[in-house]
């Protein structure tokens, strides 16, 4: 699969994902990557074509190792450490305590873990509030356990953590270390 134009689709990508994390809960479409990417799906593979570079290292989680060599190529960006990565992709929610958190200084240093699901709009149901969300949304997850839990921890560690990115398909939705998450 090819795009019609990478510049377009990287731009579309940048905006699409800029929304998700505006309006946490709310699902956005992407445009195709520009080549399929073994062990990403989609999402992933368009959402760090769009924003990995070479001073954004990835980290890969132990079952996407074949993915590494493609986003050296089409991303320009170094393997690294999960503690000093910018970006964290994995199949499973990992330990939230373990990516790089940012700085009292430059909390904005913390790093995007980009989690592989199953769906999006289906499955576990959680409940958002805080920035950009309207009173209470709504964000249903398929393949994801102990977010609630584990996004407590991240939570109670504003304005330090990490934030969170769900790809499903050509789909994301994401979570800004700003927003609270219950089990709904």
């Amino acid at each position: 699969m090819t795009t019609a134009d990478p510049v377009l689709d990287a731009q579309a990508t940048f905006r699409a994902v800029l929304g998700a994390m505006a309006r946490p809960g709310r699902i956005h479409a992407l445009p195709p990557p520009p080549a399929p990417a073994p062990d990403l799906m989609p999402a992933t593979a368009s959402l760090l074509a769009a924003l990995a570079d070479a001073d954004t290292p990835v980290w890969l989680d132990l079952d996407l190792h074949r993915a590494a060599e493609w986003i050296a190529f089409h991303c320009g960006a170094p393997a690294a450490p999960i503690d000093t990565a910018a970006f964290v992709v994995s199949g499973t929610l990992p330990d939230l305590r373990t990516p790089r958190a940012g700085t009292d200084e430059q909390p904005e240093l913390g790093a995007t873990v980009i989690v592989q699901v199953a769906g999006l709009g289906t499955g576990q149901r959680y409940r958002l509030s805080g920035p950009g969300v309207d009173g209470v949304a709504t964000l249903a997850i398929d393949g994801v356990r102990g977010l609630a839990t584990a996004w407590a921890a991240n939570r109670a560690r504003f304005p330090l953590g990490v934030d969170l990115v769900f790809c499903a398909g050509l789909r994301v939705a994401a979570l800004p270390r700003s927003v609270t998450v219950e089990d709904a």
